[in-house]
């Protein structure tokens, strides 16, 4: 307790105006200054460790809410990530048949509509991927980028620069900025 009849510093007295009695020791008449200015360094490192406290928390708070929102626009963004390398096949298998159709067969009026329609679907499926942000990396005489290519072949060119890719096995894939699968290809060496 204070005593308000002794003379104290009017520093000390201002700060414990709103300190709760419960705090402060209980003392008797013989209570001095020393001891009430050590309650109050007491009181005083308690707020700042609180304050810090509190920081602390705010911040873990805050980085939490930033790795949920990476973590949902990363989910939004390829969730369809296992579904688009199993339709990457079905292109595949497109592909093939598309470049095997001889010039005859295309030119000829009862095969035309079946042409038609499978280049069609083709293209829709191309359509498809880039509305969901699957595109297909460049390959053919670009330079062999181990992130995006694999090299399955060398092949003797005095063409091409060495490490060029000269031809594409199959074909590689992006979604928005991941690598979905990588272009197989073969890679222009010197020849010997």
């Amino acid at each position: 307790m204070i005593d308000n009849d002794k003379p104290q510093d009017e520093a000390v007295a201002e700060e414990l105006k709103g300190v709760p009695e419960e705090f402060l020791e209980d003392g008797d008449e013989s209570e001095d200054e020393g001891s009430v200015a050590d309650a109050l360094d007491n009181l005083r490192q308690d707020l700042e460790s609180a304050k810090q406290d509190v920081l602390y928390a705010q911040a873990e708070t805050q980085n939490v809410r930033r790795r949920l929102e990476k973590d949902i626009a990363d989910a939004r963004n390829y969730a369809a990530t296992g579904f688009a390398r199993d339709v990457l096949s079905v292109w595949d298998n497109l592909s093939r048949a598309v470049e095997a159709i001889p010039d005859s067969l295309r030119e000829d009026e009862k095969m035309k509509g079946l042409v038609t329609g499978i280049e069609a679907t083709q293209r829709e499926l191309e359509k498809v991927f880039k509305q969901h942000g699957i595109e297909r990396i460049a390959s053919t005489g670009m330079p062999l980028d181990p992130n995006q290519h694999q090299a399955m072949i060398e092949i003797s060119s005095a063409e091409q620069e060495p490490g060029t890719i000269v031809q594409e096995m199959q074909s590689g894939w992006m979604i928005k900025d991941r690598l979905l699968r990588p272009a197989m290809v073969g890679v222009a060496k010197k020849p010997e």
